[in-house]
């Protein structure tokens, strides 16, 4: 066996991006795992296994999540330097992030450092915009290459270039999406993943949506066809986490129930659980139809499965449809988020606000609606998004419309487009007040009361509903970009604003972590005062109220849902309830 006597450094970073003031949002314990950071760690140490590079050559990885650590970009300079040879590859980057991560690459630039920037935001552009838009030219122009498409298959060629200094400004792949089977699977060390909330760790079994969600950039970049990992590997990559302490893992298909092999992999963790007593706990996204997919939940639950994230978007079927969200049926919601909790699964539900037809008036009607008669546990609300890579911004930009030039506010709670009724003051200010109104102290006892009543896990719940409300009203930032203790970096400010005199930022500082450290402790306390309520209830567990109420034991007529939207429900669907109620009364 030859000896390397060459070292090929590759640096793999998970960019961050800026806030409201131009600070880079910085956790000490972030909340989202990168299964992109994981899955590139993963293929670059495949490569490095084959030696893709030479047997005298040795390639060597290191992976950084900026929302849970300040970059060292000196030391990576200078390990990179001193070797002669490496690549600083920024990965996984959403349209938010894009210009942070344009603005680190040029700390590497200026040390003669090639860069590749890949991700979310270089692939939709690719994917849906007949020319590249001024960012994304001007990353080139400054000496960056960017990458569209997926990894595997093409990162042996892309390093190859690196190391023969034959990089291309462009890689675009988008045309060849890899199969899954055969790729090696997502993976990270125990510490990268300690700095995240409960040593959580993350990968997709599957990548693709059947679906037609024009705000949806998942179905462009990843195409509509399903791929999938064999369970065996998925299997063998439980295990290598498991053998580092890493138990709980965020699978993060856009929707699992549609992975064609969402039972195969059920069952082998309920054999891991089951049979050889493995820990092993997970989380999923779904669709609102899941349910109607025979033993789905029922094997999920017993398989592991504690936390859902389900895409409800809005109760409002002219919303639905003008979204070619046509697999949400409205009246599906609840039986669906029953079935859910009976099997003691804690919901979260994406909302989105700003539908064309949507009012203040309406979204406030909706949430009320939601909250009396859908038992979910936490709603997280979004600003409608035309995010480049979807249909909605692809169209918007045919027909030059005005969006938001800054990428940097693409995340999903910013106002980028104009809306046909609200203006962006109402817009706002019903954003800010659809999370005051979910999360009332009343509608918390609430929800803690309906998971008491079904024997879910009420610390869990509780705390997360202090986590999503006092990031929004607290942190001031969405609870998917939340954390724990806010880590914020004078130097660490976008170039386009001043650096703040020291003797102004760290005494402001002091007293903002003083104030925000004060305010959680308020919030903590009343959400604790509630849920030491519920536990010494001794009818805790006889709790009901409609949202509880069996499907078929509830009258559809009483409903808001089926009052308000009932020119909108099959009456098909209606005359079944009816027939059901009537049966079951008699």
């Amino acid at each position: 066996m030859t000896t390397a006597t060459k070292t090929f450094r590759v640096v793999l970073i998970k960019p961050s991006h800026y806030d409201d003031d131009g600070y880079v949002i910085q956790w000490l314990r972030s909340s989202i795992p990168s299964n992109t950071l994981a899955a590139l760690y993963a293929l670059v140490l495949d490569c490095a296994q084959r030696q893709i590079l030479g047997d005298d050559v040795e390639l060597v990885v290191e992976a950084y999540d900026e929302t849970n650590t300040v970059l060292p970009i000196k030391t990576i300079i200078q390990s990179i330097q001193e070797e002669g040879h490496g690549l600083v590859g920024f990965v996984g980057v959403q349209t938010n992030q894009f210009p942070h991560a344009v603005d680190l690459a040029d700390h590497f630039l200026k040390a003669n450092i090639p860069v590749v920037i890949g991700g979310f935001h270089v692939s939709g552009c690719l994917a849906m915009l007949p020319s590249l838009p001024p960012d994304l030219q001007q990353a080139m122009d400054k000496g960056s290459t960017l990458f569209a498409g997926e990894a595997e298959e093409h990162l042996d060629m892309l390093l190859q270039d690196a190391y023969h200094h034959q990089l291309k400004p462009l890689y675009n792949t988008m045309d060849q999406l890899p199969a899954l089977q055969e790729a090696p699977s997502p993976f990270l060390p125990a510490h990268i993943i300690k700095n995240t909330l409960g040593r959580l760790s993350s990968f997709d079994a599957g990548r693709g949506c059947p679906f037609q969600c024009s705000f949806c950039t998942i179905i462009n970049v990843q195409g509509r066809k399903s791929r999938w990992r064999s369970v065996d590997a998925i299997e063998a990559l439980i295990r290598a986490n498991l053998k580092q302490g890493i138990r709980r893992f965020f699978i993060t298909d856009d929707d699992f129930a549609r992975n064609k092999d969402w039972e195969a992999i059920v069952d082998r963790f309920i054999v891991m659980r089951e049979d050889e007593q493995l820990p092993i706990s997970f989380s999923i996204q779904v669709d609102t139809v899941c349910h109607k997919i025979p033993r789905f939940i029922e094997k999920c639950a017993r398989a592991g499965c504690r936390n859902i994230f389900i895409g409800l978007e809005s109760i409002n079927p002219d919303s639905l449809i003008g979204a070619k969200k046509r697999q949400n049926n409205i009246w599906e919601y609840r039986k669906m988020a029953q079935m859910w909790k009976d099997h003691g699964c804690t919901t979260v539900a994406g909302y989105i606000l700003g539908f064309p037809s949507d009012t203040p008036e309406t979204i406030a009607r909706d949430i009320k609606i939601i909250k009396k008669e859908i038992p979910l546990d936490c709603l997280e609300f979004f600003y409608l998004t035309p995010l480049p890579g979807s249909e909605d911004h692809k169209v918007l930009h045919q027909q030059g419309v005005w969006m938001e030039s800054d990428m940097n506010v693409y995340d999903l709670e910013h106002v980028t487009v104009k809306h046909p009724i609200m203006s962006k003051d109402t817009w706002q200010q019903v954003y800010r007040a659809a999370w005051e109104q979910y999360y009332t102290l009343e509608h918390v006892e609430t929800v803690i009361r309906r998971a008491a009543a079904k024997g879910q896990n009420i610390n869990k719940v509780t705390s997360l509903l202090t986590w999503f409300y006092g990031c929004t009203t607290i942190e001031g930032i969405h609870p998917l970009e939340g954390g724990i203790f806010r880590r914020k970096i004078r130097t660490l400010r976008r170039p386009t604003l001043p650096r703040e005199n020291p003797l102004w930022f760290y005494p402001k500082r002091i007293f903002e972590v003083i104030g925000t450290g004060f305010r959680w402790g308020m919030l903590v306390w009343k959400f604790q005062n509630i849920l030491k309520r519920v536990k010494t209830d001794p009818n805790k567990k006889s709790y009901t109220d409609l949202a509880l109420t069996p499907v078929l034991e509830q009258d559809d007529e009483d409903l808001g849902l089926m009052q308000v939207f009932a020119s909108h429900i099959p009456v098909s669907q209606l005359t079944r309830s009816r027939k059901s109620n009537h049966a079951s009364a008699s």
